[in-house]
């Protein structure tokens, strides 16, 4: 059966929403104040215009760009182009080195520390010398580092070598090390690991809407996503396992993961939902749908 949840990823030390609206959000990343563009914040903001123009850096589209993320950043003096944040859950304390690009994301998804809960614990109930974790479509890492926090072997996919290269900086930060980097394109790999006759304890998708793999493979996520889950139904364990499937893309329903997941696992209890965070006026911002399970 099915569980749907909302979750709120709750008050992080080094993160809060401060506020959200016209499409933007106020946020805090450790001691800076961000604010960046958000598509799903329809309402109006709590706060004045004077109060987010206090903003330590701020990211304007580009308006000549047709999908709505790339843009350039202006900042204050006083802000540094990178910087250091950390989170803890347990005796997991896991690091994330941010920093500026053309696009408005910085390196870190905090709506998904309830995530890396789930991972951290999950590995630590299998506790097993040999418990194996894959990531795909990785990004910077976050649930990478929770895995290997945990103790698990850790294999981390990402199709561009300079947001593994960004992993493998937060490696360093969390004071974790031996995480496995693979520069490929997702599909191809789990297509050759079940070729190999590999297994998982644990696997983790962070799929886009759209993207091109190292060598342009083409990836749009309605096409591919349902044969992507088909396929690592084969590489996980059968017992003492986990998976987790995220979504961001807007209209692509937490049911829609959940019946996706259903039919290739077979009758799993399934946790379903949207995470999100609740600004100080109390409005909650949806930041994604999650699927998850453990057995």
């Amino acid at each position: 059966m099915a569980e749907y949840q909302l979750v709120d990823a709750g008050l992080l030390s080094d993160y809060e929403l401060i506020d959200s609206g016209d499409f933007e959000k106020l946020e805090r990343f450790g001691k800076y104040i961000i604010r960046r563009p958000e598509p799903q914040a329809v309402w109006s903001k709590a706060l004045s215009e004077k109060e987010w123009g206090g903003a330590d850096a701020r990211f304007v589209l580009d308006v000549q760009n047709a999908n709505g993320e790339k843009g350039r950043w202006t900042r204050k003096r006083s802000m540094p182009d990178e910087w250091t944040i950390s989170y803890g859950h347990g005796d997991m304390k896991i690091s994330f080195v941010l920093k500026f690009n053309t696009f408005k994301h910085i390196g870190v998804f905090p709506e998904q520390a309830d995530n890396w809960n789930f991972i951290f614990d999950n590995v630590r109930r299998i506790a097993s010398p040999d418990c194996n974790v894959l990531n795909l479509f990785a990004y910077t890492g976050g649930a990478s580092l929770a895995a290997r926090a945990a103790g698990a072997k850790v294999y981390h996919v990402d199709s561009v070598r300079q947001v593994v290269n960004w992993a493998s900086e937060n490696q360093t930060a969390s004071g974790l090390s031996d995480i496995h980097w693979v520069v490929e394109d997702a599909m191809k790999f789990v297509k050759r690991e079940i070729r190999r006759g590999n297994k998982y304890n644990g696997i983790i998708m962070d799929p886009p809407a759209f993207g091109r793999g190292p060598a342009g493979e083409k990836w749009i996520i309605e096409d591919s996503i349902d044969e992507l889950v088909a396929l690592s139904s084969q590489l996980l364990k059968d017992k003492n396992s986990f998976f987790i499937l995220n979504m961001y893309s807007m209209g692509l329903s937490a049911l829609i993961s959940d019946n996706i997941v259903r039919s290739h696992f077979g009758n799993v209890d399934t946790q379903c939902g949207e995470m999100f965070f609740t600004d100080k006026a109390w409005r909650r911002l949806p930041l994604g749908t999650f699927v998850r399970f453990s057995r």
